[in-house]
């Protein structure tokens, strides 16, 4: 049995109990939720911010995008990094445009060369998808192919010369993995990195169908969604004329950085940067 001093007390915190349970309670859910929304932690309250999703391009994979990736998620950035089938338009636009459907909130939108077909197709008619960033990346119109717009601008490309073919399963007749021949790869895909790092990137490089460059893109999100976009001047996979032109074609903000076709890892900073503009 407790003693009367004590019984006072267990009887005091019970209606301060009550009383902070009924203060709660009457509290506006939508209040609730909008303070839940903006507990930061140790910086104070701030908005979320979108998350931004990374698309790779031919030749390539979600390893590119690393040091862009780190500096994102150091300033407070959710990022995911698509795997990109690389098989065609088509197929790879409606794969990534799953893939957005499980993402919550808004979501900046990222593709470098033939990852901005990807995105151009899977973003369209996605309310979710607030920007679109191009990165040395095909910005197609409806019904434009990769090979079509590399001669956008007058510009001209090489690297169809320089691919050496592998059969896949599968394959329809014509068709084979496309990949960058290993001693081409450097002076064309990589010419600013450290020539350790480009050989390294030509051995483990992630083919592409060859079918891929010649199918038609579908309506291009960056006719209804703000897009950005970075030219890479030394490219030697799109002609800096194309990307130019392509840009322009869709009312992109553009930036120009005097770099090889991997700009996001020969220059990092810009491309983040850029990313960060998109996403305000």
């Amino acid at each position: 049995m407790l003693s009367r001093p004590l019984s006072a007390v267990v009887l005091a915190l019970v209606l301060v109990g009550v009383l902070l349970g009924a203060a709660g309670a009457a509290s506006p859910p939508g209040e609730r939720a909008r303070a839940s929304a903006h507990d930061s932690g140790p910086d104070g309250p701030h908005r979320a911010k979108p998350t931004v999703v990374l698309v790779h391009g031919a030749f390539a994979d979600s390893s590119g995008w690393s040091q862009v990736a780190a500096q994102l998620m150091d300033q407070g950035y959710p990022v995911l990094a698509f795997s990109n089938p690389l098989r065609g338009p088509g197929a790879d636009g409606e794969y990534l445009r799953t893939f957005l459907s499980t993402v919550e909130g808004p979501i900046v939108l990222v593709g470098h060369s033939y990852g901005g077909v990807v995105i151009s197709n899977a973003a369209t008619g996605n309310p979710d998808v607030k920007s679109l960033v191009y990165v040395a990346a095909y910005a197609p119109a409806e019904g434009e192919s990769v090979a079509e717009a590399n001669h956008l601008g007058g510009g001209d490309t090489v690297v169809t010369d320089h691919l050496v073919l592998r059969p896949f399963p599968g394959a329809a007749e014509g068709d084979a993995d496309a990949y960058i021949d290993p001693a081409w790869f450097p002076r064309l895909f990589a010419q600013d990195l450290p020539r350790r790092t480009a050989r390294f990137m030509a051995a483990t490089q992630r083919p592409g169908a060859l079918a891929a460059l010649g199918l038609p893109s579908g309506p291009p999100a960056w006719a209804e969604i703000p897009s950005w976009y970075m030219v890479a001047t030394q490219d030697r996979i799109i002609p800096p004329e194309a990307e130019r032109a392509m840009a322009e074609r869709a009312g992109a903000q553009v930036v120009e950085v005097d770099s090889s076709h991997v700009v996001m890892m020969s220059h990092p900073r810009a491309v983040t940067k850029l990313i960060q503009r998109a996403a305000r």
